[in-house]
């Protein structure tokens, strides 16, 4: 287990859905024609990136047999280069085969996302300034705390985990209430809890923070009209988060402006998946044929 590990239930839910999507009720079929064996595999990378996910490919072996060991030789969050190998896997063979393709599309799906993430920090971290790359609610459904997971072993922070967390006012909320009732009221009915404003022109923010929130969301906004939020803002003790559109191209230049955050849909919705692959290494003959 690493410090990027998601939730164990979370991680034991997610595979019990994959498998049953790739198992389904016969069981691979193809695996069981194999003669009875051992199998020695390796875990490899094929391109170069971030890893992410080993709890979930531990999983997936477990379910399909306990009998199945996986040595890694590289940890979640870890840096890793082209042709390297990240673990060792040895059981029955028909077990690792019927198990390869959910514990690859866990390890590739994760650690693009981590992959993806670690661009955006190293850019941010290239300038002079505070910011911290956050991911958003922008996730695969059933996923999202595998995919956080994820965005940690990437060097990024998280976002809320979920509506009830915390209170953020958007635009389709403040079509219905202002701002200051919108903030008064969700200090009334929880008192504990961090609210949070978009804003998307700067006569918002000066109503936000007049209101007393405590972080403030500033969406789609130009560099320059960030930095006069923060401006702005200074003195008030309010965090500020820049969203909407930030690519890595501009990443390095929003980090520059001062804020606290810059979060980024596309680290989990858009990430594209690091190529793992998984090679068989030693197959030993069925002691039948010998």
């Amino acid at each position: 287990m690493t410090g990027f590990d998601p939730p164990a239930d979370d991680v034991r839910a997610a595979v019990e859905r994959a498998l049953a999507e790739d198992v389904g009720p016969d069981g691979d079929l193809t695996s069981s024609l194999l003669p009875p064996a051992d199998v020695t595999a390796a875990i490899v990378a094929r391109a170069a990136g971030r890893l992410a996910g080993r709890a979930c490919a531990m999983e997936v072996f477990r379910q399909v047999d306990p009998g199945v060991t996986v040595q890694w030789v590289a940890d979640d969050g870890d840096p890793v280069s082209s042709g390297q190998q990240l673990a060792v896997v040895t059981g029955p063979r028909a077990s690792v085969f019927t198990a390869e393709r959910t514990a690859l599309n866990f390890l590739s799906h994760l650690s693009g996302i981590a992959t993806e993430v670690a661009r955006y920090t190293v850019a941010a971290a290239a300038v002079t300034g505070r910011a911290r790359v956050r991911d958003t609610r922008k996730t695969t459904p059933g996923l999202r705390a595998l995919e956080k997971a994820a965005v940690r072993a990437g060097g990024g922070d998280n976002h809320r985990a979920g509506l009830s967390e915390w209170v953020m006012l958007k635009d389709n909320h403040l079509a219905a209430i202002t701002i200051a009732e919108g903030v008064a009221s969700a200090r009334q009915r929880w008192p504990g809890r961090a609210v949070y404003v978009e804003c998307d022109r700067i006569d918002q923010v000066d109503e936000a923070l007049a209101a007393g929130a405590d972080a403030l969301l500033l969406d789609n906004m130009a560099p320059e009209e960030v930095r006069a939020c923060v401006e702005r803002a200074g003195g008030h003790g309010c965090l500020l988060e820049v969203s909407g559109g930030i690519t890595l191209d501009t990443v390095s230049e929003y980090a520059a402006t001062g804020v606290d955050f810059i979060s980024v849909g596309r680290l989990t919705n858009s990430a594209p998946a690091l190529d793992i692959a998984l090679d068989v290494v030693n197959v030993p003959n069925n002691p039948e044929e010998e």
